[in-house]
């Protein structure tokens, strides 16, 4: 049975290993690259290449960036004495949107999960706490996700952090239990970071 050309199986197979994307949403967008000019599909080439190129972490945040350090971690405004621990960069992008939080960020890219053989030194927790040992950071906000391997993940470090003195505060539950903060309206980001609360 005839299905399509080599080529164009292969940039089907390729869409369909991205997150959230079936066979059919991989065909699709395959045929649509198809409908696109020489020079449309050329740009978005560059730009794959251009991301996968240029972004590094940020030396001090984890964060991911195209400037060694990121413009949050070089901006001079930001207040050094709090840090916002979030589980990836999605989030932190999502907090800024609040336009409410004016401290630091720590970007962990991921959280402890069993499930997906995920534990703590998968984490960048190593570089946080490495961070809190120059010790100007006062308040350390857990803002992963409220899901369980987001709460699990925070009740880890509130652990790590306790015995160094320093005040460790969660996010208020504004946000819905196994939710993403990428995906929460900026009312409700605003109001969990306002009522965050200690942990310990």
């Amino acid at each position: 049975m005839y299905y399509y050309a080599s080529s164009l199986t292969r940039l089907i197979e390729l869409f369909a290993r991205l997150p959230g994307i079936g066979p059919k949403s991989a065909q699709r967008l395959a045929f649509h690259i198809l409908s696109l000019s020489r020079e449309q599909v050329e740009d978005f080439a560059q730009a794959l290449l251009e991301v996968k190129n240029n972004i590094v972490t940020c030396p001090i945040c984890c964060n991911l960036t195209d400037i060694s350090p990121c413009r949050i971690c070089g901006d001079e405004n930001r207040d050094p004495s709090v840090i916002c621990v979030v589980e990836d960069a999605q989030d932190v992008i999502a907090i800024e949107k609040t336009r409410e939080y004016k401290g630091q960020y720590h970007v962990l890219q991921g959280s402890i999960s069993p499930m997906e053989g995920k534990g703590p030194d998968e984490l960048r927790i190593k570089e946080l706490l490495q961070r809190l040992a120059q010790g100007e950071v006062t308040e350390v906000i857990l803002a992963t996700n409220p899901d369980v391997e987001g709460e699990t993940t925070a009740l880890y470090i509130a652990k790590l952090l306790k015995p160094l003195g320093i005040k460790v505060t969660r996010i208020a539950h504004g946000l819905p239990v196994g939710g993403d903060l990428e995906y929460a309206d900026t009312a409700t980001l605003s109001r969990s970071l306002l009522g965050r609360r200690e942990m310990g």
